[in-house]
């Protein structure tokens, strides 16, 4: 079996994944926007330029870090996504020159780093790469250990006509580790998209980050800025140094 790697969900997904994932909302853009003031800005997980091209289109100065070649190649023939640069690498790992403004990670990219360990290093890293007053923000999902049966989980998300897609995932809780593939099945054959992610609760994020030197400066339900509560499905946290 092909060996999981950091580039491994970008490389198999590049060619679909502006197909499969529309452009971020107002709300989101203008956040960023807000917590950058008009500074550096530096996005974790850059992919295709979803979220970082209608930043710069604002104005903002904004380079990006990447493990698959692929997505930033789809990058790149945008229009100015040749302008953006771009770091190729595991951001767990990856330094970067400068101090940031504004760091951020989004769309539960965080959880692509399948360790405690790896996502430690990754907040250690950017607290060594914020400005004194700069911030980092992450969006994830709230873990819901409910959806999976006896640590499993398939579920239909569309059926059309001549396309089924199936997401077919196992739970190992113990390293809070989920193991997927996206299936595609249609008349000419099945095609499959590996994703593997260790979600981490807030307040173990909480944790992490203080061990790493940030400490939580805001947290909200959605990107309007709503009410973080025990019904809310994601989360938005900004951290700050210590």
């Amino acid at each position: 079996m092909e060996e999981y790697r950091p580039e491994t969900y970008g490389e198999k997904i590049a060619d679909i994944y502006d197909d499969w994932y529309s452009s971020p909302d107002e709300s989101s853009i203008a956040l960023l926007c807000d917590l950058a003031q008009s500074g550096r800005v530096l996005e974790l997980g850059i992919g295709t330029g979803r979220v970082a091209l209608p930043l710069k289109d604002k104005g903002i100065d904004i380079s990006g870090i990447d493990a698959s070649p692929s997505m930033v190649e789809k990058l790149r023939v945008k229009s100015d996504g040749k302008d953006i640069p771009i770091t190729l690498g595991d951001f767990s790992e990856v330094d970067v020159e400068g101090r940031y403004d504004l760091i951020f990670v989004v769309f539960n990219t965080f959880f692509s780093l399948t360790t405690q360990e790896e996502q430690l290093k990754c907040l250690q890293n950017v607290a060594r790469s914020l400005t004194p007053e700069g911030v980092f923000l992450i969006e994830a999902f709230v873990p819901d250990i409910g959806r999976f049966d006896r640590g499993q989980s398939v579920r239909a998300t569309d059926v059309g006509e001549n396309r089924v897609k199936i997401d077919v995932s196992r739970h190992d809780p113990l390293r809070q580790l989920v193991t997927s593939q996206h299936v595609i099945l249609t008349e000419n054959g099945a095609r499959l998209y590996p994703v593997t992610i260790r979600y981490t609760w807030p307040s173990e994020l909480d944790m992490m980050a203080r061990v790493a030197g940030m400490k939580l400066v805001d947290r909200w339900g959605n990107w309007e800025r709503g009410s973080f509560s025990s019904d809310s499905g994601k989360h938005i946290s900004v951290y700050g140094l210590l």
